[in-house]
């Protein structure tokens, strides 16, 4: 061994799982170490598309503006399509007219990205925030020990080896996570594997597309389904195929196969077209029976897997990897206990099983042919999810899911979103949630509580009061009490990552004793003498 480093937080594997915990744990001001046993960032674009919520948490950290750019080559794919192929008749199951916007719940759009060209934005930004990113480097081994993680990597080309100590263990190494078998978390598989084969090629189908889809599905009998997407490069495309790997390799899909793969796909016989690049993925659906193992935790592919319908997958990563890291943040600093960090699998995990039953279904009807039929819509999944945890105080109810998104603030919900000025500038409520709990109330007297605790405990709690001229939060479109939802004289408490930890009424009088006994609630014991 050449070397050891002492880290924090050992993260392995990047991808969307690992690179989210990278740059959410170096905005919270944690150093960690991320290795990847790839050289790079493939060039598969792999996941597309990063819903409302995930922009929501790029806001604040000042990257959501490049997350959009690198979508602009997609700004006219609207609608998912089903066909035999490209050259016949298509039939939309989502009409490309339909709206990606949700102006009036959220301040941020649907945007479609190739991860490929997303992941480098995290990078850079982790990186600019003190993270180390160590690509070319695999996990040889760790011991998951009651003081923390020994592990061993080396480097890939050298073969050199070095020792890392770390507080925690973050696993997102995928959905055949050996981190995960090795402290023997099961993940039952709860429906059969399917292998893709994805074929990376170039080719002008603009014979045949005259109007872009997000993607289209290809049911024939040459093929059996598939799906076909662009990529951010102009005229280079990406169709996912099934294979038996019981008997056939990917080596198996050389020029001559995949050049008739994409005729059948296109239904361009004749089509001139250039492979240049075939990978593999496992499309199956499973859940990790626990997110965590003494100081190992489970984040992405590694905790849950599911066929792509709905964007989930990647989406959910990177809400995972928001979740837990504000809360690995209070508890490295000595101000929150153990059930602060085992609310991550209480209130992620939960998520997890009722989106991976809507995704079934939905992927189920894309490939049979049926018209889908959801339980839940889009924007109750991706704006709705509500936690039930140690971490919220008096939750109203325990479904995941509520009928619809809160659209007052409601403890264990997403905080809603409204328009307001903050120093000349108009912000939205979820510009001010990211390193911090915040109170908002209109009564100064919360206000004056929460910062006289904060500056007492040392918690990491921003106050602000909402009102009309001296206040410092405008409610420059009146919607606040109407969209909050709160009392005159009463506050709400929101956590780093949006959501409603405390609604504080009247009766509670905004005093620091008050909060004192909410905050050894929240983070399980932290105490400060006043």
């Amino acid at each position: 061994m050449s070397e050891e480093t002492k880290i924090p937080v050992l993260i392995v594997g990047g991808g969307y799982a690992g690179l989210s915990t990278s740059l959410f744990l170096a905005h919270q001001g944690v150093p960690s170490m991320l290795v990847d046993r790839h050289p790079g960032i493939p060039i598969q674009g792999r996941a597309r598309g990063l819903n409302q919520r995930s922009l929501e948490l790029f806001r604040p950290l000042g990257i959501e503006r490049a997350v959009i750019d690198a979508g602009r080559p997609f700004k006219n794919d609207r609608g998912v399509a089903r066909c035999t192929n490209l050259a016949g008749e298509w039939e939309w199951l989502f009409e490309p007219d339909a709206t990606l916007q949700w102006a009036g719940t959220s301040p941020s759009d649907f945007c479609l990205a190739d991860q490929s060209t997303v992941e480098p934005i995290l990078i850079e930004a982790a990186r600019q925030r003190g993270a180390q990113h160590c690509f070319g480097t695999e996990l040889l081994s760790f011991d998951n020990m009651d003081s923390g993680v020994l592990a061993v990597v080396a480097d890939c080309g050298s073969g050199q080896q070095r020792t890392i100590l770390a507080d925690f263990l973050v696993a997102a190494d995928g959905h055949r996570s050996s981190i995960r078998e090795q402290v023997q978390i099961a993940r039952p598989v709860t429906a059969p594997g399917q292998h893709m084969a994805n074929i990376l090629f170039d080719a002008d189908l603009s014979a045949v597309i005259v109007q872009r889809a997000i993607f289209w599905i290809v049911l024939n009998q040459e093929i059996g389904f598939g799906a076909l997407v662009a990529t951010s490069t102009p005229g280079r495309w990406s169709v996912g195929v099934g294979f038996d790997p019981g008997r056939e390799q990917l080596a198996d899909f050389d020029q001559t196969r995949c050049e008739g793969i994409i005729r059948a796909v296109t239904g361009l016989p004749e089509l001139s077209c250039t492979v240049i690049n075939v990978g593999r993925w496992e499309q199956t659906t499973g859940m990790a029976q626990h997110y965590r193992k003494g100081r190992v935790f489970l984040v992405g592919d590694s905790a849950h897997v599911w066929p792509p319908a709905g964007a989930m997958g990647a989406n959910t990563a990177i809400q995972d990897a928001h979740n837990l890291s504000w809360k690995l943040a209070l508890h490295l600093r000595g101000m929150a206990g153990e059930a602060l960090l085992d609310s991550y699998e209480a209130e992620r995990r939960p998520v997890a099983v009722a989106l991976s039953e809507f995704v079934e279904k939905r992927q189920k009807a894309r490939f049979s042919g049926q018209v889908e039929i959801d339980g839940l819509d889009d924007h109750t999944c991706i704006l709705g999810q509500r936690y039930h945890s140690d971490a919220i105080i008096n939750a109203p109810s325990l479904a995941v899911f509520g009928q619809t998104i809160a659209r007052r603030a409601e403890a264990g919900a997403r905080a809603p979103h409204a328009w307001l000025e903050h120093q000349g500038k108009r912000i939205s409520t979820l510009d001010l949630f990211h390193d911090a709990f915040v109170l908002l109330s209109e009564d100064p007297a919360w206000i004056a509580a929460a910062e006289g605790m904060a500056n007492c405990s040392g918690l990491p709690v921003r106050a602000f009061l909402v009102g009309a001229g001296a206040a410092a939060l405008i409610d420059i479109e009146l919607t606040w009490r109407s969209v909050y939802g709160i009392a005159p004289h009463s506050a709400v408490l929101v956590r780093p990552d949006g959501y409603v930890a405390w609604i504080g009424g009247s009766d509670d009088g905004g005093g620091m004793e008050r909060l004192f006994a909410v905050f050894d609630q929240l983070l399980n014991g932290h105490r400060c003498a006043i």
